[in-house]
């Protein structure tokens, strides 16, 4: 529809049609089956007849589905605007990838361009138009949930993935692929206090423009069609009605041109954060912040209306909200084709295809990190006897909370990996424990008990389980051990204070461990853990994530050697709960813990623990042998417009070719702000084949020297900074340059 016409549809709709447009509701008010009026009409207090009139339906994929609902809408539409689907489809749809925080460990922002590229063939054969995601969220502490769908720490690393994500879903958007992203969640959600969900944030704007914003402004710069806001507060005042980030800083200083939408029933919790006094009032903040759609709430449908006859808001405002969906719309051809590429014969051939699998494939295997590798265990020698014990040994829930949308029986157990390459006789597997014993956490969880008692050993269940675990472990060569957190212990609304692994499973892993056995031990999880108490207990650590579809068969590949680790952490693993937040580019301290004049005491340092992680951000081992060597600089000051080269030389000194991730990383040693000790600038994926160098090079310039002072000027110091360059933010080479203005 050419941009004329979009108008004259626009001044041809009445206000309500105009409202309608700016509500999100669930597929459960178009379930011809049932009686909405009195179920969730009446649930969410909307007037009945805004239902035919909403433009988009969340949470709804399929193509017999969405084709079916499209359909009935259009029937009963007098303009015949077709609804947006839009839906959660957060990290894979029926093709699941490992989560985003096992993705960031990637450091492959190529790769993962790819696999939301397919990601989006799946979605857009299946009638989705929009998905709720990249998030994008930097996280730093681990007892959030939502961890699991960040890809880490840092800004540099999240924002090369945002860009990615975007491009990845968007290619071919409007053509024959692509669907619209929406980035979430606007901003800062990821610091929340005490890494507790839904809780509120207070930073500085110094910090918050520094550390926090750069990866939803590289989404928008890569071109996301549409931006999500926060559930939370900044400095007291709720992101869904704030003006300034709403406006002021997505709207004019970022040129986001496309919708923004509020997540879950936000508007109306505009009057449970005591900021708005009724509905009223909660549509009219959110709108006048610039909210384009309410998503699940009747802020806007019963309200909206009234606010703009009585002239509280132009109706001005209003149409330049509808205009942008009905644009968004256009540009997805519906108006063209309703039902834009959803075809059940064409989905049925594009969900969870050969290619799409080992693309999965390969991403779980890039994603593993290798923490530990005692007399280098493995890879392991397949004509070992193996015990694969453990609650995850034989379990598909390797998919994490938020891919709502996938079949978990289409997921390869590891048990199922192992028996296709390990023979029967060399191969014993038992669980020999419940991934939880804690029924009061499933319980508060909503599951029922009838769920639980499914997913529960009985006592006796328990210790037969148990006695057979170490049996097998008894009779085999090595143990791996497949251990981790419940699906429903991470994700949205998994917030934690103990984030080990459960009692049970280090009970059995001491008890193995006391028979003098060698121990690989995977972790399923989606955040960090504090594996301090069990880590010397173990041979070999290997983090999975929750590795996806096919993460039975990554994880197989990794322990016999079919892939070399390459994996590194995108975000620190505290050595204590208590060090939490704790992430690598801290500021520093007039009294640190090393370089003090003062006595230890009277130092930043902890009386019971050390400062550093168990392991820091960047930190993955590998199958090869990787050394450092000869850094260089092409000089040793920088002047404006021009350019410093930093090389370095990474050697394999071992027999096997191995990708190392080389990180460069920049410390501002004296400015008018105080800066962290280092910040990630740049990295490298390289190949090094076996007994061999390669060196890499990176760049720095002015830009990079920049930052966020308090007064929000972004400019540089001119003085003295350092360079490092290396395998991780723990261990680096370093040298020093003079900046000149």
């Amino acid at each position: 529809m050419s941009p004329t016409n979009l108008k004259k549809l626009l001044n041809s709709l009445t206000l309500p049609e105009k409202v309608g447009q700016l509500v999100q509701l669930s597929g459960e008010f178009f379930d011809t089956t049932q009686n909405i009026v009195t179920g969730p009409v009446q649930k969410l207090g909307l007037n009945p007849e805004m239902v035919p009139l909403v433009g988009s339906v969340l949470n709804v994929v399929g193509a017999e589905k969405t084709r079916k609902i499209q359909q009935a809408y259009l029937e009963n539409s007098s303009h015949k605007i077709p609804l947006l689907f839009m839906a959660d489809i957060v990290y894979g749809l029926k093709t699941v990838y490992p989560i985003p925080l096992g993705m960031g460990a990637t450091w492959d922002p190529n790769l993962i361009r790819t696999a939301y590229q397919n990601t989006a063939s799946e979605a857009y054969a299946s009638g989705a138009h929009v998905s709720f995601a990249p998030m994008v969220d930097i996280v730093r502490d681990a007892r959030w949930g939502r961890s699991l769908e960040s890809t880490g720490e840092d800004p540099v690393l999240n924002a090369s993935m945002a860009a990615a994500m975007v491009e990845g879903f968007q290619h071919n958007l409007g053509k024959d692929s692509g669907i619209a992203a929406c980035v979430k969640h606007f901003a800062a959600y990821g610091a929340a206090e005490s890494g507790r969900e839904y809780n509120s944030v207070d930073m500085s704007e110094m910090k918050l423009f520094q550390d926090y914003l750069p990866p939803y402004k590289a989404a928008v710069d890569a071109g996301t069609e549409m931006v999500m806001t926060s559930f939370n507060t900044i400095n007291g005042v709720p992101v869904t009605a704030s003006s300034y980030l709403l406006h002021n800083v997505l709207r004019e200083k970022w040129g986001f041109e496309g919708i923004i939408i509020s997540d879950y029933a936000a508007v109306n919790e505009l009057i449970a954060h005591g900021y708005s006094s009724n509905q009223s009032e909660a549509a009219k903040d959110a709108f006048v912040a610039g909210v384009d759609i309410d998503m699940q709430s009747s802020a806007y449908a019963n309200n909206l209306d009234s606010i703009i006859t009585d002239g509280q808001v132009d109706e001005s405002k209003l149409n330049a909200a509808v205009l942008k969906v009905l644009q968004l719309k256009n540009k997805l051809g519906l108006f063209e084709d309703p039902y834009r590429g959803a075809d059940k014969q064409v989905e049925s051939n594009a969900i969870l295809s050969s290619e799409k699998r080992e693309l999965a494939r390969e991403v779980s295997n890039k994603a593993m990190v290798l923490l530990k590798n005692e007399k280098n265990i493995l890879p392991l020698d397949t004509s070992k006897k193996i015990a694969l014990i453990g609650p995850y040994s034989d379990e598909q829930e390797l998919l994490g909370l938020w891919a709502v949308h996938a079949d978990r029986n289409e997921t390869v157990t590891i048990a199922d990996a192992f028996r296709e390459v390990v023979p029967s006789d060399r191969l014993l597997v038992r669980k020999g424990t419940n991934i939880t014993d804690d029924v009061e956490m499933l319980r508060g969880l909503g599951l029922s008990d009838d769920v639980i008692s499914k997913n529960i050993l009985t006592k006796k269940q328990a210790k037969m389980e148990f006695d057979s675990a170490i049996e097998i472990a008894n009779k085999s060569d090595v143990v791996i051990f497949a251990a981790g957190e419940h699906t429903f212990e991470s994700g949205e609304g998994g917030s934690k204070t103990n984030i080990t692994l459960p009692e049970n499973q280090k009970k059995l892993i001491k008890a193995i461990r006391k028979l003098g056995k060698k121990i690989i031990l995977v972790t399923i999880n989606g955040r960090p853990l504090v594996l301090t108490d069990i880590i010397d207990d173990v041979d070999a650590v290997i983090v999975a994530w929750f590795p996806g579809t096919e993460g039975g068969h990554a994880i197989a590949d990794t322990i016999l050697g079919k892939t070399n680790p390459s994996g590194r952490l995108s975000m620190t693993f505290p050595y204590s709960v208590g060090q939490l937040p704790i992430y690598y580019s801290r500021l520093t301290t007039g009294r640190p813990e090393t370089k003090s004049t003062h006595s230890s005491r009277f130092t930043s340092r902890y009386i019971d623990s050390t400062n550093n992680p168990l392991f820091p951000f960047g930190f993955g081992l590998s199958y090869s042998q990787f050394n450092y060597t000869d850094m260089k600089l092409s000089g040793d000051v920088l002047h404006e417009g021009e350019k410093l080269t930093v090389s370095v030389v990474v050697s394999n000194q071992s027999d096997r070719d191995g990708i190392e991730t080389v990180q460069m990383y920049i410390q501002d040693l004296f400015a008018k702000v105080v800066q962290p000790e280092k910040r990630l600038k740049s990295f490298k994926k390289v190949l090094v084949p076996a007994r061999s160098e390669v060196t890499v090079s990176f760049d720095i310039d002015v830009e990079m020297l920049k930052y966020f002072d308090n007064q929000l000027h972004y400019n540089f110091d001119p003085g003295d900074f350092k360079v490092y360059v290396g395998h991780d933010s723990l261990h680096l080479a370093e040298a020093r340059f003079v900046l000149r203005a």
